[in-house]
């Protein structure tokens, strides 16, 4: 007989991958993250044709063809608003969830994906490269919501043990999303004066199949529980998703951080900023989040058709090398979902953030040299390749996994608002920083990304624990004595009281 039965506390069951967490999984990551990806690189291919479209309009409202520094700032508008709405629609997260739940929102937020699908795909037929500019501001708003909620979603469905390697998915289907985008920009598919609008319109395709099918699976148990405090509906939920009856054990770990979290409410971001016992989780998502986007993975993808360009690869061979490194990607992405529990966070975060950084070096040396040695754009190649995989395993899909993690419930909201929009305003900040320093430094703006990789690697290093198979208290508790706050834990594993008023079996949480 184990201790937990002893004390007549009800055992735990390892989790497993049922039928409908898969499915509640796929059909969210493809009907949200994909399109955050893909429309990161729908616009790269048929760039050319686009800006005809941008000059063949102006002409005939004008009767004169457009200013060169008139359409590079169009152009630029229409690139640039994706990401500005991305970091408005991550403002929207916290109200959102806590209003309409995971699920809710997540249906409501393919509003913001049909609309502009709709937009983009009769821009030419209504000759209006506006409709196209605006149409970018609200599909960025879908993936800024998308990209923080889905990642909420599953990490509140997983059951502890499987929390990481479904907590990798929405960044799988990011990466899909970008190759999909990559395969349909050949200019024999849709990359072309013809297909370029139906190519901007499919966006919506995803939207559609979440609207249809997303309400046939449950909301997320803990929302029901915690937030809403339907604990029938959390159990149904718990029991659809886990695949048996018994789910005790784990609505009693809810119980328990439900109690422990009622003197609080539901934290705001000021209210967020303010807590003692959170101020180093708070640091940390920030840290990886602006890590994640000022890695120069963005850079590393503009230089990359130079690159290959130098290196010997055919003008029109370029979008097939594309595509391979986009199948690189997504190649590694799935690495990371079947190592993630085995190696654990930490070590992914560090393996990656090393390789990023020692791939910028390299790569920096490669493109100095490249037109003096013969055989050095092949290791420029190489260099890309390296850097994409480094990034593939760690700094781009565990950062999501980490930061819902990281918080319990009243604070998760707030937290993934706070990550969300550090994320978009680096990636804003990226685009539009980049092109200065590419051309004031050339290659040796590489360096610059590699000290952010490292400084980076240095904080992870120093303060991030790891996170895999833990339950959302044991985290609090691992950052307690950073924090300087004293959280106790009582037999078994289970919380005592904390030292407020009417609250049993708590968090006690006490500065010190």
């Amino acid at each position: 007989m184990t201790e937990n039965e002893e004390l007549g506390k009800p055992k735990e069951r390892k989790g497993r991958l049922t039928v409908v967490l898969v499915l509640a999984t796929l059909i969210s990551a493809f009907g949200s993250s994909f399109q955050y990806g893909y429309n990161v690189a729908v616009v790269n291919s048929p760039s050319t044709f686009m800006q005809q479209f941008y000059n063949t309009t102006y002409l005939e409202r004008y009767g004169r063809p457009m200013e060169k520094n008139l359409l590079t700032l169009l152009w630029s508008l229409s690139v640039s608003m994706y990401p500005l709405g991305g970091f408005f629609g991550s403002l929207m997260v916290a109200p959102l969830v806590n209003k309409l739940g995971r699920k809710g929102t997540l249906l409501f937020n393919n509003i913001f994906s049909i609309a502009p699908a709709v937009m983009m795909g009769v821009s030419e037929i209504a000759k209006s490269y506006e409709i196209i500019i605006v149409a970018r501001f609200i599909v960025g708003i879908c993936a800024g919501l998308s990209s923080n909620v889905v990642p909420m979603y599953l990490g509140e469905l997983a059951p502890k043990n499987l929390r990481g390697a479904l907590g990798i998915i929405p960044q799988l289907f990011i990466t899909i999303g970008i190759l999909s985008a990559q395969v349909l920009g050949i200019r024999n598919i849709l990359g072309n004066s013809t297909g370029w609008t139906l190519m901007l319109g499919i966006t919506g395709i995803p939207a559609v199949v979440e609207l249809l099918l997303l309400p046939f699976f449950p909301e997320s148990p803990r929302y029901m529980l915690i937030q809403r405090g339907d604990e029938k509906t959390a159990k149904k939920a718990l029991q659809r998703l886990r695949g048996w009856e018994d789910v005790d054990a784990e609505l009693s770990e809810m119980r328990l951080e439900d109690q422990s979290e009622k003197a609080e409410g539901h934290l705001s971001v000021l209210s967020l900023l303010s807590q003692r016992s959170l101020r180093w989780q708070l640091v940390s998502i920030i840290v990886m989040n602006m890590g994640q986007q000022l890695s120069g993975v963005n850079a590393i993808y503009y230089y990359a058709d130079s690159i290959y360009s130098t290196a010997g690869v055919k003008q029109n061979d370029i979008q097939y090398v594309t595509v391979g490194t986009g199948a690189v990607n997504v190649f590694m992405t799935i690495a990371a979902v079947f190592i993630v529990e085995a190696s654990g966070r930490r070590l992914l975060l560090l393996c990656g953030f090393g390789i990023c950084c020692v791939a910028c070096v390299l790569l920096t040396v490669a493109l100095n040299f490249q037109e003096s040695v013969t055989w050095m754009p092949y290791i420029s190649i190489i260099c890309v390749i390296i850097y994409v995989i480094g990034h593939a395993i760690g700094p781009s899909p565990i950062p999501y996994v980490v930061t819902a993690e990281m918080f319990r419930q009243s604070a998760r909201p707030a937290a993934f608002m706070v990550a969300g929009s550090v994320h978009w305003l680096s990636n804003f900040t990226v685009g539009l920083v980049f092109p200065f320093l590419e051309s004031g430094l050339g290659s040796y703006s590489f360096i610059i990304f590699s000290f952010i990789c490292l400084v980076t690697l240095i904080y992870i290093w120093l303060v991030v624990p790891e996170t895999k198979n833990t339950t959302f208290l044991e985290i609090c508790q691992m950052f307690a004595k950073r924090n300087k706050v004293e959280i106790q834990l009582g037999d078994g594993g289970l919380p005592l009281k904390e030292n407020r008023e009417n609250l049993e079996d708590a968090v006690k949480v006490t500065a010190f």
